[in-house]
Parts: C-alpha cells; structure tokens; sequence
C-alpha cells in the first residue's frame, strides 16, 4: 500500500493513497472542528454551514456547482460530527482537478447568500423535525445528552430549531473563519491519482486559508443518568450505556472487540439470547464511541412494550457475564469480524479516504493497516474481560427509554444489576 503524506507552506497537510487499479478517484478536505467546538447559543452552526457551503460562491451558484460535478458522473458530499466535519467527492481519475477546484471554491469563497441561507435553514429544521419523528433516531440524542449534560458534546449535531432559525450570515462565516485554517484541515485522496500532482493542485488551489486560530474545546466530562420520554409508539426504544474508551488509550481495540462479541452481529451474545432465543426484540446491537478525550459504550434495543420488563434483566446480565469469561471461539469470531471489515474497507476509495481523514486529524499520522491488525490480533480474553469490568463497573450507567415506559425499571434498580 503506497500512502505518502506532504504539508504545504500554509500548513495544509495532503495525504494520499494510491489505488492504480481504478478508474476514479476520491478527493476530500477533514476539519478538526465539529459540534463539541461551539458555544449554546449557535449550537447546530457546523452542520448548517456544511449544508451552505454547496449553496454559491463567488463565481458558481448553487445550480453550477451540482451541474459541473454531475456533468462528470462524478457525486459531492459532506457530513458533521461531533469533532469533524468532512467535505468530499468521487469523480473518474481525470476529473480530480475539477473535484478539487469545486472544494477549494466551496472552502474559500462561499457567499452564505441571504436567500439561499434562509432557504436551507428551513431545510435543517425539516431535517430536526424529522429525526423527532424517528424515535429509534432522536432515541440517542436523549442518551447523548444524559451522559455528557450541560456541555457542548452532549447537545445535537443538528442544533436546536429555534436557535438553528436564528443563526445568520455573520454567525456562518464568524465560525468558518474561525475554525476553518489550514494546519486544521487536511485533504485526502485516494484511488487513481498520483501524490505529487495532487500536491501541485492542492498548492495552486488552496491559496486562501487563513491562518491559524486557536479553537479550545470543553473537555468531555461522562456523568451518567436516566431519560424517559412517554410517546404513544408501538415498541420502548431503550439505549443503555456507559462511560466508554477514547482513541489513543490502550484499551481502545480491546473496547471495540468486547463491542463486536457482545453485540455486533448475529453470533453475538446480545443478538443470540435478546432475539433468538427469546424472542424479546428485533433490533439489539452494541456501539463504541471514540472521541479524543472520551467515549461511550452502550447497547441499544427496541422491543414491545410488554417484553422490556423481561429484556433489561437479560441485557444486564449478559453484559455482566463478560466480565467473568469469555470463549476463544468467541474471542476469534470478533477478531475476524473486525480484521475483515478493516480489509474490505480497502477495496473503497471513499472508505480509505474517510479512514487517513480521521487517523491524521486524531493522531497525526496515517497508521499502517497492518498495525492495527496485529493489534487486534494481539487481545485476550482476559484483555476483554478485564476492560468489560473498566466499562461497566466504572462508572453510572446512562438509561434512554422512548416510547410506552411505564414497565421500564427504575434507575436504581437498572444500575444496581452492574453494581
């Protein structure tokens, strides 16, 4: 594998893997900036700056820029997180100068035209709407907000409705300019492309950055604690979780194959006992979390309203179980079930980009597939033992219940079965 890493004189880095037996390539600037890095009173201005960024510049309109990239057969996205915000395209090999052209101008010269804005800020607010009509969805937001209270990585990625139909021109490119400086930024390629001209490109295109900004975060601060919503809906959509791993802790790859045994595909021990052998819910699965300074672990069900009395106890239990002992059977299974979706994942331009944009904006630099490997292969069962122990005795559980609630246990009682 051929990953080269270079840094213009503003600071940009450029990373690139090549991938010469495709026809196209994937292009993409990652921001270290997201959600966690803004104040209350414009909390949602990440992601609709992301949605405005493709809504004119200086000399395309809205219509141009999805012309010129549609007239290629080539596709521009974009997306928010909590601590990135992403910008990228796809485009058949000989089309990435257009591919990058088309990002540096959304980057750079963005106009936040007044008509346009108040039309996507409408747009968003039927975005929020919707995720508040999707209980499975609005679900971890409640969770979110539970674990990390009264801090800006416990609010919504989308923003609130009201404060989100406040936000103006001004508030769009304060933050951007704030935020989006070059040594924060880092453009990503891979597939058919050669390193050193996309580094002539990136070079020529990127020459309006503006400088460094410092841009301090809260730190994350887990503090657990229940939620519960009573909705007239058909199933209690339940999120139980804790106090999770960050990525550059040693226990990082150990938490996520504690998170694949316990709950991430059909063999695991959730989806066995919670689906097929009881019955209790159709959809159970586990996820692990990373963030910089934090993380969160949890586990989330949806299942009748009669069945969560039942289902709690045995999520609980099979949780707790881990503590004690684990299989090498299920040890492999895990192991496997990681180590494939890593190496799958090569096999898109799309996915290497999104992998090199994380590691480089997290730890510096892009680390080496095979490094990960052996360090997955390198844990025990005693390793996940001991780390399902750190997770579920370490700290207060948080409880998220949506729906008909009223046999959903108490919390005492919830975080005395992990006690």
């Amino acid at each position: 594998m051929s990953t080269r890493v270079s840094k213009l004189s503003n600071g940009l880095r450029i990373v690139s893997e090549a991938m010469p037996q495709l026809e196209t390539a994937s292009v993409g600037l990652w921001v270290d900036v997201g959600a966690r890095h803004e104040a209350r009173e414009i909390n949602g201005v990440s992601h609709l700056l992301e949605h405005m960024a493709f809504k004119g510049t200086e000399r395309r309109s809205a219509q141009a820029i999805a012309e010129e990239i549609e007239a290629v057969g080539g596709h521009l996205n974009a997306y928010t997180s909590r601590e990135h915000t992403a910008y990228f395209a796809k485009v058949m090999k000989d089309d990435t100068p257009l591919a990058l052209d088309l990002l540096a101008d959304i980057l750079q010269h963005s106009v936040f035209d007044d008509e346009e804005l108040a039309r996507e800020r409408a747009v968003v607010m039927q975005e929020i709407a919707q995720s508040h009509d999707t209980p499975d969805d609005i679900v971890f937001d409640f969770f979110q907000e539970t674990a990390f209270p009264d801090q800006p990585l416990g609010w919504t990625i989308l923003g609130p409705a009201e404060g989100v139909a406040a936000l103006s021109r001004d508030d769009l490119a304060g933050y951007m300019s704030a935020h989006y400086s070059a040594p924060r930024m880092v453009l990503i390629g891979a597939g058919r492309l050669d390193h050193d001209r996309l580094v002539e490109l990136a070079g020529a295109a990127f020459d309006r950055l503006p400088p460094e900004h410092s841009a301090p975060k809260a730190p994350a601060r887990y503090a657990g604690g229940d939620y519960r919503g009573s909705r007239d809906l058909e199933q209690v959509h339940l999120v139980l979780g804790f106090d999770g791993i960050p990525y550059g802790d040693p226990d990082f790859y150990t938490g996520q194959v504690l998170s694949t045994l316990l709950g991430g595909g059909m063999s695991s021990r959730l989806f066995q006992e919670i689906r097929e052998r009881r019955g209790l819910a159709y959809a159970v699965f586990t996820f692990s979390s990373a963030y910089t300074d934090g993380g969160i672990f949890g586990v989330y069900a949806g299942t009748a309203p009669g069945e969560v009395a039942e289902l709690i106890p045995v999520m609980a239990e099979e949780m707790t179980k881990v503590e004690r002992a684990v299989t090498e059977e299920e040890m492999a299974r895990a192991r496997a079930q990681l180590k494939s979706a890593l190496l799958m994942s090569l096999e898109s331009s799309s996915a290497r980009c999104e992998r090199l944009g994380r590691q480089m904006l997290i730890f510096g630099r892009p680390i080496p597939v095979e490094e990960m490997i052996a360090k997955i292969d390198a844990i025990s069962g005693a390793d996940v033992t001991r780390v399902a122990r750190r997770i579920f005795a370490g700290s207060r559980p948080t409880v998220a219940a949506l729906g008909p609630i009223d046999k959903v246990e108490p919390y005492d009682r919830i975080a005395g079965r992990f006690g």
